[in-house]
């Protein structure tokens, strides 16, 4: 992990992920937001609405945050289990924007894998980049995407610093979340193929933060 960071923190920049130039505004959904308690997070529809609408101003803001995040909006869907071991460690960061807006990768890299990860809570349309700087190897995952973003991708295929692999998807086909960009790092990705754990059980957090390292060193929001 520390040398993925060390490598990643003397990159002189990236293109970014999102292009927007949006402020970005931080959201919490955490127990902390007291907010989500009056709110059904089972209907997509009002949950986007909660999102888009009244957080982030009708597209006034782009939404940011997540990484680490111990959340309460995984409560209600059984893809990340109800049992002791329930998973709601969020290991990636969450870009919150409309559907359609344009995805690009920070650097260099070719798809590892890709898949449309169809049940209700999951990534939805999913890209896995694999990448190789100074030395180090490791991926970035991309999910919620649109449909459209997997259609003609195939396993090997070359995408430059800064150019658009992807769109934003929206609800269902994107997992059935408001419209918004998983973005993480991965370090040892073992077998999985267009996909992987993007939350995990509080037991699990302390694996999983070893091999998935801050998102922002990449995408260097303030």
């Amino acid at each position: 992990m520390s040398q993925i960071i060390d490598v990643l923190q003397k990159y002189p920049g990236f293109p970014g992920v999102i292009v927007n130039r949006k402020p970005y505004k931080k959201l919490d959904f955490s127990a902390s937001n007291t907010d989500l308690a009056s709110r059904n997070l089972t209907a997509t529809r009002d949950f986007s609405d909660y999102v888009h609408k009244e957080l982030l101003g009708d597209g006034t803001y782009i939404g940011i945050g997540g990484y680490l995040e111990n959340r309460v909006i995984y409560r209600n869907r059984e893809h990340f289990g109800k049992q002791k071991a329930a998973r709601s460690i969020h290991l990636g960061v969450d870009i919150w924007a409309k559907a359609g807006e344009p995805v690009y990768t920070p650097l260099k890299g070719i798809v590892h894998s890709y898949a449309f990860n169809d049940q209700y809570g999951d990534y939805g349309p999913t890209i896995i980049l694999r990448h190789h700087l100074n030395g180090v190897s490791f991926y970035t995952l991309y999910g919620h995407l649109s449909l459209d973003s997997v259609d003609g991708l195939y396993t090997g295929k070359l995408f430059g610093a800064g150019e658009k692999i992807a769109e934003i998807g929206n609800f269902p086909e994107n997992g059935d979340w408001p419209p918004h960009l998983h973005f993480q790092v991965i370090t040892d990705i073992g077998n999985y193929e267009g996909d992987f754990p993007g939350v995990c059980s509080v037991q699990d957090q302390d694996y999983y933060r070893s091999i998935c390292p801050d998102p922002n060193l990449i995408l260097r929001i303030e």
